[in-house]
């Protein structure tokens, strides 16, 4: 297994001193800008990404977009990794499949805050009306534009207590081979919280500033959330879809297996989403005022956990299918 809590370069320990002298910074998510998220989705979600394809060159495109964006942010890549890409075989290839992973060191090493989303999707469909990219903006350029928004958010605050987790997976539409690979690469038992991210592109029935999560009877980590955000505009609540198996429909499952509290945040009505998994999965069919606000949120709920003043308790693996 990975020694996770390691750096893996000389440019990366002085970075870490350098966060080590700072003070984390007081929360802030109205510096989360409409503009930045526009920016970051509108590239996943480009037709020159081709729908994002797990084992596809196009794939591939998008994973070394996120790898320079974890740069950017200033993310530490794992010990053992080339740059930040996580690199595994699975029986859908024969060549490489890639999870791009950053870090942002914490006080505590062996406590770890994960943010995730796949940003694979399903690629080239069947024509309709000329369109043949399913570009899968919201499943999930959404979630991924996410990761990469909170890690920008949380890397220019210095150094937390928890240490910070940052990855999108691939291949989670073929089978959740990318989550899979990943949870075998730590210790599962040192991840305190798991924030997958999922489909937040679209306002949820309930109203604007408000998300529901996966499972949220397994732990408690969606109280902490709620108690979080309590006072503000926001709101999380329980996923309101029980009969669609949401929890077992993400990446989340695969840690949840292993009885991290890892759940999936999303907003959309999937249940009449009419673009889930359809080449009409564009951008301009989401509400960026809206997926602005709910990583806001994110930022918000995820505060205590982070901080570790508070901890979620355990998923029960037995209860997991």
């Amino acid at each position: 297994m990975l020694a996770i809590g390691a750096l893996s370069c000389m440019a990366a320990l002085a970075c870490g001193a350098q966060l080590a002298a700072q003070q984390f910074r007081p929360a802030d998510p109205s510096s989360i800008e409409v503009e930045e998220v526009r920016r970051i989705i509108s590239v996943l979600a480009s037709d020159d990404m081709r729908g994002r394809r797990a084992a596809t060159a196009d794939a591939e495109r998008a994973a070394a977009f996120l790898a320079h964006e974890f740069e950017a942010a200033g993310l530490e890549p794992l010990e053992g990794l080339q740059g930040y890409f996580q690199s595994f075989s699975a029986r859908i290839s024969e060549e490489p499949l890639v999870n791009v992973v950053g870090m942002i060191p914490g006080r505590r090493s062996d406590e770890f805050v994960l943010f995730s989303a796949h940003y694979d999707h399903i690629g080239i469909r069947p024509a309709v009306d000329g369109d043949s990219i399913a570009n899968g903006a919201n499943d999930n350029a959404s979630g991924t534009t996410a990761v990469v928004t909170l890690a920008r958010y949380f890397a220019q605050r210095g150094r937390p207590e928890r240490t910070l987790l940052f990855v999108a997976f691939t291949a989670e539409e073929s089978g959740g081979y990318g989550s899979r690979y990943f949870s075998t690469q730590l210790d599962p038992d040192q991840v305190v919280a798991m924030f997958n991210i999922e489909m937040i592109g679209k306002p949820a029935v309930e109203g604007a500033n408000t998300a529901w999560l996966t499972g949220f009877e397994r732990s408690s980590f969606g109280e902490i959330l709620q108690e979080a955000v309590a006072g503000t505009e926001y709101s999380f609540y329980p996923d309101p879809y029980a009969a669609q198996n949401l929890f077992y429909r993400s990446d989340n499952a695969t840690l949840a297996r292993l009885g991290v509290p890892a759940h999936s945040i999303s907003t959309t009505p999937i249940d009449v989403d009419r673009d889930y998994h359809q080449v009409s999965d564009h951008v301009e069919t989401l509400d960026m005022a809206h997926m602005t606000n709910t990583i806001r949120a994110i930022a918000l709920g995820a505060e205590s956990i982070i901080a570790g003043d508070a901890t979620p308790t355990r998923v029960d693996p037995a209860s997991v299918n």
